[in-house]
């Protein structure tokens, strides 16, 4: 997914410990991403940019789309990132320029690894569902490896985990003995939890890890206080295990990883170590789809019937590396 906005804020991530177990709710801001469809982005935020290597959170919907257009983001870039796709409800359609053509349903993963550079695009099929729901999150990628070549991964068996009262499926990376067949590049983890009304249950997560949880429907009693639908709060480091309560039942997505020790600049759809690394991206993708022998940085997306999106402009004060917290 893409941050289609024109005036795009200047977003500093820098790796910095957290000092223990916090709870902080981060504000959300409604951003637009065109006909029919607006997101609440949660990270970076006006607290904190980063949770491990997540560096960004959008979380849409639910959304009624049986007469509207639904998703329709088109063709734009990436570099230095993974973008991990998690539905709820509806479907999306996934194009990409490595030549990838798939339809992403609930509970299976669409994992993304942009590498040196990739384009995609994500439109809800015609005909689609009523309903859309769902979070599109960002994986930074460390130093060593954040210019690999681009790949696309597509998972419907994920592994569960099922108590009475619980059922969580994981995303990324490993919980209770739980693997991820999606291919990570730093200690992480991603899990959809959904809690049965009553339950009452410890959850086990890995105290050198700093975590976050956003709320994806009803209002689960998390760490000893309710979380609203679309709330996101960041939990720090120091954890052992997490108490989850739901009188009513719940929902929410628990991210966690190793604090990034990396500095990093992340801008429109770019995530970089400098300035002028994000202004070459640019340049490259406003320079249109390569053709026989010019540079294949992005490449084109087949299949998409329409223009792609055009980059905003950068802005007039440098592009620097800074703090991951404000």
């Amino acid at each position: 997914m893409s941050n289609v906005a024109t005036d795009v804020p200047v977003e500093f991530c820098s790796g910095d410990a957290s000092a223990g177990p916090v709870r902080q709710l981060l504000p959300a801001r409604a951003v637009s991403l065109g006909p029919g469809t607006e997101v609440r982005r949660l990270l970076p935020s006006l607290g904190r940019r980063m949770v491990g290597a997540w560096c960004f959170v959008d979380h849409y919907g639910p959304d009624e789309i049986a007469a509207r257009p639904g998703m329709q983001v088109p063709p734009h870039p990436h570099i230095g990132l993974q973008t991990v796709s998690w539905l709820l409800d509806g479907e999306v359609h996934h194009r990409d320029s490595l030549g990838s053509d798939v339809v992403i349903r609930p509970g299976e993963l669409g994992l993304m690894t942009a590498g040196a550079g990739i384009a995609h695009a994500e439109q809800s099929p015609n005909p689609h569902g009523a309903l859309l729901h769902g979070a599109q999150l960002w994986v930074a990628l460390p130093d060593a490896e954040r210019a690999i070549a681009p790949r696309f991964e597509h998972h419907s068996g994920l592994p569960v985990i099922t108590e009475p009262g619980l059922r969580a499926t994981v995303l990324l990376g490993e919980v209770a003995g739980a693997r991820s067949p999606g291919r990570v590049h730093t200690p992480l983890m991603g899990v959809d939890v959904e809690l049965a009304p009553g339950a009452d249950v410890l959850l086990p997560l890995e105290p050198d890890f700093e975590h976050a949880v956003l709320t994806v429907s009803g209002a689960p009693d998390i760490d000893g206080g309710e979380l609203a639908a679309g709330a996101l709060c960041y939990l720090g480091c120091g954890r052992s295990q997490l108490r989850l309560r739901a009188p009513a039942g719940g929902r929410f997505l628990l991210l966690g990883g190793i604090p990034f020790d990396e500095e990093i600049v992340m801008w429109w759809n770019f995530v970089a170590r400098a300035g002028a690394e994000v202004a070459a991206a640019r340049a490259h993708w406003q320079a249109g789809p390569p053709t026989h022998g010019s540079d294949p940085l992005f490449g084109a997306v087949p299949g998409y019937d329409g223009p792609a999106l055009g980059a905003p402009d950068l802005p007039p004060t440098p592009l620097k590396p800074r703090g991951r917290a404000r």
